[in-house]
């Protein structure tokens, strides 16, 4: 399976030169050289690539389609750049900002509109990994629990549980629960005050094979919290809307940071499975480095979300 990415040699040598000119010339008057953005050398890891799919391990942080002008900041707009002009390209499926993992897109306008009806008849199988707070004590389970808009909530975007809501099915089972030192957020450290559920070191966790049956927004991460067990560095869902407030505003606290745990919520999109044209189709991508160390106790790098806001 190919995995090479495309070469922009001779555009990025032209932005090079460009960057390198206004720099220069920034230089003379002392701008701080956090103003640049890093030119972007790899556009994202290819899973597996043919005339007519692109499979991909969209990393966390990125949002599928573009909210800015820069041709990096969405992974539509890199996609693009990847297949070269001339060629329609549609992302299949969809994942949230911070998730990590699988996504699909079809080349042309031929096939688009048949693999989409496969999503949309939920012939797609889609399997995810979480970390979660606290000792799931089942080691498998359903959650059935309709979901609609949180029309007490502070921020536009969140669901809810709620009786007149949307059916809604996820899937789980136990793949290891473990236990590991965390640092503790710092009360009165600029954080404003946290929920008492938040006020003491988490150690305990759970990681979890999760299967969606429904395709609600935010789902799984609704479901989970509404478990019991959030999932680890959720802003929305985690107990403290604030937290998401803060993170688009650029207002993280370091309190607010040791209270997320993780630089992103821990949600990775691990499989697709599904048949089209006489074929079995499997798309595998492993999780980023840090939800592997966090799973073997390693510390976390400081690579916080913001990078891609």
């Amino acid at each position: 399976m190919p995995s090479g990415f495309n070469e922009f040699s001779l555009d990025f040598e032209f932005e090079r030169i460009r960057a390198i000119r206004v720099q220069s010339l920034l230089s003379c008057f002392q701008i701080p050289e956090i103003c640049f953005r890093p030119r972007v050398t790899e556009l994202f890891e290819v899973i597996y690539e043919d005339a007519e799919l692109l499979a991909i391990n969209k990393p966390a942080g990125l949002v599928c389609h573009p909210t800015k002008g820069d041709v990096y900041s969405s992974l539509i707009s890199r996609v693009r750049l990847h297949v070269g002009e001339g060629t329609p390209v549609h992302l299949v499926n969809r994942l949230d900002r911070e998730t990590s993992g699988v996504v699909l897109a079809v080349k042309g306008d031929t096939r688009v509109g048949k693999i989409k009806q496969l999503f949309a008849e939920r012939e797609v199988s889609k399997e995810y990994l979480a970390i979660v707070h606290g000792h799931v004590s089942e080691n498998s389970g359903s959650i059935e629990a309709p979901l609609g808009k949180d029309e007490q909530a502070a921020t536009a975007v969140k669901d809810c549980v709620r009786p007149d809501g949307s059916a809604a099915r996820t899937g789980f089972t136990v793949l290891k629960r473990f236990e590991r030192s965390i640092q503790a957020p710092v009360l009165g450290g600029g954080g404003g005050g946290f929920d008492s559920a938040f006020r003491a070191p988490h150690s305990a966790f759970t990681l979890l094979r999760v299967h969606p049956h429904t395709g609600r927004k935010h789902q799984i991460r609704i479901h989970l919290a509404y478990l019991g067990h959030p999932i680890v560095g959720d802003k929305i869902y985690g107990g403290d809307e604030r937290l998401y407030l803060d993170f688009v505003e650029r207002k993280l606290t370091e309190a607010q940071r040791r209270q997320l745990i993780l630089p992103c919520h821990a949600l990775h999109a691990a499989e697709l499975r599904f048949n089209w044209l006489l074929k079995a189709w499997v798309f595998r991508a492993e999780p980023e480095p840090w939800f592997k160390d966090f799973i073997e106790g390693k510390p976390s790098k400081p690579d916080w979300a913001e990078k891609y806001l």
